[in-house]
């Protein structure tokens, strides 16, 4: 009976070696030979994009099917190892990947001791509350571009990230008049408002743009506020970032408090793609170019 107990658990740590063997020995980028000198792991998203932004793709990172669809970019490569869950790490897996180097925030502070016994880990801050985040991103450039010698890399990422922000603002002039409401539905009665404090509201502010949401947030926005308050602001524009979940889009079409707020009524109002609320560079720059497109398709300032 001992015997037999201990049999699932020597199959299952055996089918987790043959994963992390198989998929770690395919390629996941075309730098082949750097990726397996530079075994990276990234629990945190954030660290995940600047990882990728810096021309490094990690072999492995956490909860990559729902990365793809929430956050859309960076692309990963179906090779790259999914360590399950950001808040509950699959360490037997992590562990035979044999990572040089963990990628953290911390947000992931109580799970540190674990993975530091597993490898280094590199921790850095993206969120606090209160602070706008895209320098810290930019920062984080520099600080991981310094631990894998890819300096250069992170100076040039730096470099383009401020350019073409200064050129989308430039071509953004116009638009800069009317506040903006930066928003994520989840239901037909409430919203989540992105203040300054977050990817959102910093970019938008660094395209000239004043925030309509004056008030708190916690981190990156505030939530549950009731869409009644979105009317604080008529002449505002309201920006709709990430998918709209299908019953909530049949029941804000028949919402009379939904449909009697001017800027939908007088077609202010527009449908980003999605974006990671917590991610890096690559996310700041997907929600200044999509917001950037959308305006200049004309559907917001009618």
């Amino acid at each position: 009976m001992a015997f037999q107990s201990k049999v699932p658990a020597l199959r299952r740590r055996d089918a987790l070696a043959g994963m992390a063997a198989f998929l770690l020995a395919a390629p996941a980028t075309t730098a082949g030979a750097e990726r397996q000198a530079l075994r990276i792991a990234a629990v945190d998203w954030a660290m995940l994009e600047t990882s990728v932004a810096l021309g490094v793709m990690p072999v492995a990172a956490t909860e990559l099917i729902q990365f793809r669809t929430d956050a859309v970019e960076p692309a990963i490569p179906q090779t790259v190892i999914d360590l399950g869950l950001r808040g509950s790490v699959n360490l037997e897996l992590l562990h035979l990947v044999k990572p040089d180097l963990i990628l953290i925030s911390p947000f992931y502070t109580r799970h540190e001791a674990a993975l530091s016994a597993i490898a280094p880990t590199l921790s850095l801050p993206f969120y606090i509350r209160g602070e706008p985040p895209f320098e810290k991103a930019l920062a984080a450039l520099r600080v991981l571009g310094e631990r894998l010698g890819r300096q250069e890399q992170a100076s040039r990422a730096q470099a383009e990230s401020l350019d073409r922000l200064e050129t989308l603002r430039l071509g953004l002039g116009r638009f800069a008049d009317r506040p903006t409401y930066l928003v994520n539905i989840g239901d037909a009665r409430h919203v989540r408002i992105f203040g300054t404090d977050s990817m959102f509201g910093d970019v938008l502010s660094r395209l000239g743009m004043r925030n309509a949401w004056n008030d708190r947030s916690r981190f990156t926005f505030a939530a549950p506020v009731p869409i009644e308050q979105l009317a604080a602001e008529p002449e505002a524009r309201i920006v709709i970032i990430s998918d709209i979940p299908a019953q909530s889009r049949r029941d804000l079409r028949n919402s009379r408090i939904w449909n009697s707020l001017a800027p939908v009524r007088e077609g202010r109002l527009l449908q980003l793609g999605n974006i990671g609320p917590y991610g890096g560079v690559i996310a700041g720059m997907r929600f200044a170019r999509l917001f950037s497109q959308a305006l200049q398709a004309g559907a917001a300032d009618k």
